[in-house]
């Protein structure tokens, strides 16, 4: 009855922040200069208070339907609003921070660019030119309008922890903790991963504002070792799919807090020294685009990590953290050679090395050959392991604790839904031993083994 009270409370204050932001955002576009910075305080206010209470009222739905028939409903569609989101509001942060790295890789220098300006470019999209300019530090008079890029990365960081929080940390004893890695109650598995996000900024924060930074290559070596040394810790804590999802988490975490407490505050005090008529300090400059560069590089491996929970011969590995660390690698080596290019710059190795890490990731996580011979296997007796070890969750009628309905639709109900999905089954089961979740229904070695003969005898269903 409670979590229903809440949820009607949260969602009138919803609809009344709502139109408070719409009123304060009528209010900013006509009113004076002076007030405008008030307004655009108060209407941050408003979009954080949104949020917090977008954030609530997910948790009092998901309290609301535990237990009842409509769990599975309501958390596949929470999946599917926030994911949209997050994936939405991704491309936009991204592209923003693809674009501006291009911009300042490309810029003019020096063809008839006046003192005041670091680069202009022209450009051609969608039918039309463009003339872009980018000051050394900032123009004799700030412009009434001036657009700020920040939403786009605020509100990825938030709709990725509210998924984390639907996947991950509602079904904390299904998704994130598996016993056979550390044994750990739900409070503690989300304690640990909430706070190592914590400590990782402080980590890299401190490292950004150390002598390190002067020294590119240092910086990155050290860099990527501490990121190596993250993976390391959620492999041994979190359970394989989860471990790769917090290291994603942890980055974007990153990547987020350069933009809210470095990248913006030093805009802002470029812009109100500016608007004073005073020398903005370019330190604040160089300091942003820092960690604007840095975000740059994390973007791919981000983007791995977002797409890796669907390819478990990457998170299924025995050294996870050492695959997940070389793809990371890999794919931020490529990045780096996109830079140099648009910079006009060739680097003949960056490439192929980038690449040739990526080849043996691909190689080092093959399936191995088995080495035992199969008997003659029925499907009678695959039949009675699959509905014994897998039909709990891959039903139509699930009877598992967590599982309300089939995860991704996946059913093993009849011997044809199983043939069907025979491939799917060797990756899962037989290959990589990612399923049953966590092994939660203790699936023996010989029963892999079985249902691995089954299928390389053709798997047949008689």
């Amino acid at each position: 009855m409670l979590p229903l009270i809440l949820l009607i409370i949260l969602s009138l204050v919803l609809i009344m922040m709502i139109v408070m932001t719409y009123s304060v955002y009528a209010h900013y576009k006509t009113c004076v200069e002076k007030e405008k910075e008030r307004t655009s305080l108060i209407l941050g206010w408003l979009y954080a208070g949104i949020v917090v209470t977008v954030i609530a009222l997910i948790a009092c739905i998901y309290f609301q339907f535990k237990g009842t028939p409509y769990e599975g409903h309501i958390m596949e569609w929470l999946n599917i609003v926030v994911r949209v989101m997050h994936i939405t509001f991704g491309i936009a942060w991204i592209g923003a921070s693809f674009y501006f790295v291009f911009l300042e890789n490309a810029l003019n220098r020096t063809e008839n660019v006046r003192d005041e300006l670091a680069g202009n470019l022209w450009a051609v999209h969608g039918g039309g030119f463009y003339y872009l300019e980018k000051y050394k530090v900032a123009p004799k008079e700030i412009p009434r309008h001036l657009h700020w890029f920040k939403y786009e990365a605020y509100f990825t960081w938030v709709s990725g922890f509210a998924l984390l929080f639907i996947i991950y940390y509602f079904n904390a004893a299904a998704m994130l903790v598996d016993p056979s890695v550390l044994k750990l109650s739900a409070v503690q598995a989300i304690g640990i991963g909430t706070g190592s996000f914590i400590i990782a900024w402080i980590i890299y924060d401190q490292l950004c504002k150390s002598p390190l930074k002067k020294n590119p290559l240092l910086f990155a070596v050290t860099g990527i070792i501490i990121l190596t040394g993250f993976a390391w810790f959620y492999s041994q804590v979190f359970s394989a799919r989860a471990a790769f999802i917090h290291f994603g988490a942890m980055t974007g975490t990153l990547m987020a807090a350069n933009v809210f407490f470095v990248i913006i505050p030093s805009q802002k005090a470029m812009v109100n020294a500016a608007k004073r008529r005073l020398m903005p300090d370019a330190q604040k400059g160089k300091n942003a685009l820092f960690r604007s560069i840095h975000n740059n590089y994390f973007t791919l491996p981000v983007l791995f990590v977002m797409v890796s929970n669907h390819f478990p011969s990457t998170f299924g590995n025995q050294y996870q953290w050492a695959v997940l660390a070389a793809i990371s690698i890999g794919t931020a080596g490529v990045k780096h050679w996109l830079n140099l290019r648009e910079q006009g710059r060739l680097s003949v190795w960056i490439l192929p090395v980038s690449v040739i890490i990526l080849l043996a990731v691909a190689y080092v996580t093959a399936p191995q050959t088995a080495g035992t011979k199969c008997k003659e296997v029925s499907f009678a007796e695959v039949n009675t392991i699959i509905q014994q070890r897998c039909a709990s969750c891959h039903s139509s009628r699930p009877t598992d604790d967590i599982y309300t309905t089939a995860p991704n639709g996946v059913k093993y109900d009849t011997p044809q839904e199983i043939g069907a999905k025979k491939d799917l089954i060797q990756q899962r089961v037989v290959v990589t031993h990612t399923m049953p979740q966590n092994n939660k229904t203790n699936m023996t070695p010989e029963e892999r083994d079985i249902i691995r003969c089954w299928i390389e005898q053709g798997a047949s269903l008689k």
